[in-house]
């Protein structure tokens, strides 16, 4: 057991021990370290290309702001050792939901259709602003109901993907006013390029992923940074996904990453990623 881990964890809450009482089974696909520490191994699966997000860096190793956070968390959990292994948004979900993994982080929204195959633990993980990439000369649309006015086009998204429920929502609460949801065959499309090329008026992407694709320098559409724009309409929660097996492993974590929280680790490591503290716009936050 590293000496870090074992100091942190005499500092933590008692009341922590109590929940980790008997988890060192190894029945449901994770694995029990050798010798006589009684450490449980737990396979965590991140999306391996969702930077700053979720990404294995130059490296090799796990990078990004939920990594971050959960390698803090697991500082806190003395007797969970976390394996963090990196693969697609698809093969996360059906990996955790059938306990290949026991734990997923993927920027994961939360929908009602997840409650019935994940276990969402009662601490939210961090925060995504989520916005509409547009042509320049639409930047005057601001929000979904602007969009869904000027009868845009939208690109599709994956049903499976939590931002098509975001859309449906929109679509339930103005049914006098929808925007025009489309189902896409596979978990996401190139939506700047689909844009850029006119084949949809917008596109619903997180700010991540525009700063990575369009705001970089490196990225793959910088070229188009002053042809499209990225405009917030929600900043929405995020959440790790558990496996249904794994309750007393999720109810470990809430307590520690409310010890994270304290800490402000989140907020550092939000500055650090994403280049603001989004946990300072929390107060208008409504999913």
């Amino acid at each position: 057991m590293k000496l870090t881990k074992v100091l942190k964890a005499a500092a933590f809450s008692a009341g922590i021990a109590a929940l980790l009482v008997g988890c060192s089974s190894s029945d449901n696909g994770s694995v029990k370290a050798d010798g006589d520490n009684d450490i449980r191994k737990v396979k965590v699966a991140y999306v391996q290309s969702s930077k700053p997000v979720t990404y294995t860096d130059e490296n090799g190793n796990a990078a990004g702001y939920d990594v971050e956070v959960l390698k803090a968390v697991d500082e806190l959990l003395p007797q969970y050792e976390f394996e963090f292994v990196g693969t697609s948004d698809d093969d996360l979900l059906v990996g955790v939901e059938q306990g290949k993994y026991q734990v997923g982080v993927k920027n994961a929204f939360w929908t009602e259709e997840r409650t019935a195959k994940f276990i969402y633990p009662k601490e939210f993980v961090g925060l995504s602003s989520t916005g509409l990439v547009l042509k320049k000369e639409n930047a005057a649309v601001k929000t979904l109901d602007d969009f869904a006015s000027a009868g845009f086009s939208l690109a599709p998204i994956a049903a499976n993907n939590a931002q098509y429920t975001v859309i449906a929502e929109h679509n339930e609460k103005n049914p006098d006013n929808p925007i025009n949801l489309k189902a896409g065959d596979t978990f996401s499309v190139d939506v700047v390029q689909w844009v850029n090329e006119g084949r949809v008026d917008g596109a619903v992407i997180i700010e991540a992923s525009f700063n990575r694709q369009v705001t970089a320098g490196d990225g793959p559409y910088h070229h188009l940074k002053d042809d499209v724009v990225y405009n917030e309409f929600a900043v929405i929660k995020t959440w790790p996904l558990f496996n249904k097996k794994e309750q007393e492993f999720a109810d470990a974590f809430d307590e520690a990453l409310k010890e994270v929280k304290e800490q402000k680790i989140p907020n550092d490591l939000s500055i650090e990623f994403y280049g603001r503290d989004l946990f300072e716009l929390l107060d208008t936050v409504e999913r």
